[in-house]
């Protein structure tokens, strides 16, 4: 089914990626629950129950059809950053419209409803594959460096954090540590707190050098092993010298999936009504936002970690992008449907690529993780951030080995490419950054009397982003 052999893996291989790729994005199962409910208001702990299922299930779901139709080693979850801008929208529609939370919540699932329908209509009709080839071939180089870059600052910068007894933080493995002015002046700000923030530094470094030995001496799952090995290091770390039971968590937990919740408030409770209210330009507007966010950050991350596991042709083109493609935009529907945000490929995905994922079967032992996830996630909560950590900074180091293949001497791919590595990892958002090099790239085409070489919908694109960026409130 997977042709393992014609794509040069084993079935070990792709289980253990799967494995590695689902370990670096297992945060999702929590923190995307903890960003998208509002305690206090109405829905409380029952609305966080159900967001988490849907979290999981929609993962399972995506990814499942990525695994069967596209036959690709990708893993989708519902997407970082959009689920933050998910949150913020539903906070603007209960300010404007008086309703409560979760009315406002169930109104805005109508517009990732809309979002996803949109997507299997231009993936069929194979626009979004053109959208595809109207990037530049600099640009499309670019993305895979990029995304290394934007994945070394999650793993150095956010995706570990010590939150002090009194609620101050989060302090940041780069910014507050590495960025202190001297140890004392961190260690000020933490108190006591400051030996935790010394384990997660050491945590990570850890896990990242021992990925890197292990690669070294071409162990087939050296991240896994690395992710693995850091954390029984901070475990122990924990209990030797804090005293603490790093297993403590799973004493009161709860394994039975809250399925009650999930139908009760968020499963097919689309708000047609509610979105409608607020006004048919503030809909529409909301609509097209999503939709470029999410179709330039899934096109960004297939085309990245495709030339990491080197699947794209001399052209920088993607095999069977429209079945991606489309798995992308099912799994966004059936994340509507069960009550979380736009459901994309996630670029810890690279990580599995890295760890020798080439086929579907990586992106399936990824989506059975996820629905094993509504059972056992107590257990997937105890794996440190620091751990994690570990693997992303490695894979962005590895991504940016793809430079190699821009042209520094050609301006017309350096510049936009510059652009774009640092566009990434500071704003966090891969089409983003991707239109903002298409920006470039396009005005300089033009402005050097080449504009003919610029196809017509290259110019679409960067109209549309000019916009986006400066004209639309």
């Amino acid at each position: 089914m997977f042709r393992l052999k014609e794509n040069g893996t084993t079935v070990r291989t792709e289980i253990v990626a799967g494995l590695t790729t689902f370990m670096t994005m297992s945060y999702i199962v929590v923190l995307n629950p903890n960003i998208l409910t509002n305690f206090g208001v109405d829905g409380g702990q029952g609305l966080w129950n159900a967001v988490f299922m849907a979290t999981c299930l929609a993962a399972a779901i995506g990814t499942a059809v990525m695994a069967l139709y596209a036959n690709s080693p990708f893993v989708m979850a519902p997407g970082m950053g959009l689920n933050s801008f998910f949150a913020v929208v539903v906070g603007n529609l209960v300010a404007m419209t008086g309703a409560t939370y979760l009315q406002c919540y169930q109104g805005a699932l109508v517009i990732i409803f809309i979002e996803g329908v949109v997507f299997i209509l231009l993936s069929v009709l194979r626009v979004r594959e053109k959208i595809v080839d109207a990037i530049p071939l600099g640009i499309r180089l670019s993305i895979g460096p990029a995304i290394g870059m934007m994945l070394l600052n999650i793993g150095f910068g956010s995706n570990a954090g010590i939150y002090t007894a009194d609620g101050n933080g989060p302090f940041y493995v780069l910014r507050d540590f590495f960025g202190a002015l001297t140890p004392s002046s961190i260690a000020g700000k933490l108190g006591s707190d400051y030996s935790a923030l010394v384990l997660t530094v050491i945590t990570m470094l850890v896990g990242l050098f021992l990925i890197i030995l292990l690669n070294l001496r071409h162990i087939k799952g050296s991240v896994l092993f690395g992710m693995l090995g850091a954390s029984v290091f901070y475990w122990a770390c924990e209990a030797i010298f804090f005293g603490s039971n790093p297993f403590e968590s799973l004493a009161g937990a709860s394994f039975i999936p809250p399925f009650a919740d999930l139908t009760r408030l968020t499963l097919f409770k689309l708000d047609f009504g509610m979105l409608f209210d607020t006004g048919i330009f503030t809909a529409i507007t909301l609509i097209i936002t999503f939709c470029m966010i999410d179709m330039f950050d899934t096109i960004g991350t297939l085309i990245g970690a495709a030339g990491k596991a080197n699947m794209l042709d001399e052209n920088g083109n993607m095999p069977r992008i429209k079945e991606a493609l489309t798995a992308d935009a099912v799994g966004t529907i059936a994340g509507s449907l069960a009550g979380t945000p736009t459901v994309t490929t996630f670029v810890e995905s690279a990580t599995g690529v890295e760890a020798g994922g080439r086929t579907g079967l990586t992106a399936l032992t990824g989506s059975v993780l996820f629905l094993l996830c509504i059972f056992i996630s107590p257990l997937v909560a105890l794996i440190p951030p620091a751990a994690t950590s570990s693997a992303l900074i490695y894979t962005g180091i590895i991504m940016l080995g793809s430079l190699k293949n821009l042209k520094f001497d050609d301006p017309y791919q350096l510049i936009p490419a510059a652009l774009m590595l640092i566009a990434m990892p500071v704003s966090g958002s891969i089409g983003q950054a991707i239109g903002l090099g298409m920006i470039a790239y396009t005005v300089m085409k033009l402005f050097s009397g080449k504009a003919k070489e610029v196809s017509v919908l290259t110019y679409i694109i960067s109209v549309i982003f000019t916009v986006k960026f400066f004209l639309v409130v």
